[in-house]
């Protein structure tokens, strides 16, 4: 059974990314790391780099170039807010 959460994507200007995803591998300011269905509340900053989305149970991924930001994660709900996003 495949647990997926949502995941949001926001820049200053609008909502660029919505869905329903696996997980997210986010480039922290303290190194990368992984988010999954029911993760602990957290909020982290993000250092200019890709997040790593994965919507499906295979090992492939898209890649969303970001220029650093905020990462929450809570209620099974991921928001990611940047300056700049790029490859949506």
């Amino acid at each position: 059974m495949i647990h997926k959460f949502n995941l949001d994507i926001v820049s200053p200007e609008s909502l660029v990314f919505s869905k329903e995803v696996i997980m997210v591998v986010a480039p922290g300011v303290e190194g990368e790391f992984g988010v999954l269905e029911n993760h602990a509340p957290l909020i982290a900053a993000l250092q200019a780099g890709e997040l790593k989305v994965y919507e499906s149970d295979d090992k492939n991924f898209n890649t969303i170039s970001i220029s650093g930001g905020f990462l929450e994660v809570a209620n099974n709900r991921c928001t990611v807010l940047a300056e700049k996003i790029n490859n949506v």
